[in-house]
């Protein structure tokens, strides 16, 4: 990073990790593939979910938002739901313990037909393995968006996005960020073309 400008040089770190994303097919494929899951399942009547630590979580709510809310334009809300809610994950953390806390809402809230979107920066987290495999036994759609090459959850997703060159949390965050808001557009483009 240059010591002259530093916040250039972020930048120029950025579109590093973007330009190879866009090189790589794979990444592209499972965008394509994680915008046909979501559609499917919304058309089937199913809905989708989402789990993440830290950054992630934030990612696993903006997610769900934009679904229930407004992406582009007025439409009907859509059935998504991230797993955020404190006093949930408390409960479930005392109760059962910090790594159960997304599978425990896999099970509760879960159907076969739906989608968890786990989102993690090393594909290492074990609460979001938990969910992954907790979704896995229940019939439920895994898209998985990592990095740092997609670590043990790599293996357990459906669809596998992994961002890769870049080696923080934070650059690999700025993908997931375009992944989910594109993957979306992607999807109300299918179902409410008036609104483009």
């Amino acid at each position: 990073m240059s010591q002259t400008d530093p916040i250039r040089a972020s930048f120029e770190e950025s579109k590093a990790t973007l330009a190879a994303f866009l090189a790589d097919e794979a990444c592209l494929a499972g965008v394509r593939a994680f915008a046909d899951a979501a559609h499917a399942t919304l058309t089937a009547g199913g809905r989708l979910l989402s789990c993440g630590n830290g950054g992630s979580m934030c990612d696993a709510m903006h997610f769900a938002e934009e679904w229930t809310g407004r992406f582009r334009g007025d439409r009907d809300a859509l059935p998504a739901i991230a797993f955020s809610d404190p006093s949930h994950l408390t409960c479930i953390a005392n109760d059962f313990g910090y790594e159960r806390v997304f599978a425990r809402m896999v099970e509760a809230y879960g159907r076969r037909g739906d989608l968890l979107v786990a989102l993690s920066t090393s594909g290492n987290s074990p609460n979001v393995l938990a969910a992954c495999e907790e979704a896995q036994a229940r019939g439920i759609t895994v898209v998985g968006v990592l990095g740092k090459g997609g670590g043990p959850m790599k293996a357990l997703c459906d669809v596998a996005i992994v961002v890769p060159y870049a080696t923080t949390s934070d650059r690999i965050q700025e993908i997931h960020i375009k992944v989910l808001h594109i993957a979306i557009e992607a999807v109300e483009r299918r179902l409410f073309p008036a609104n483009y």
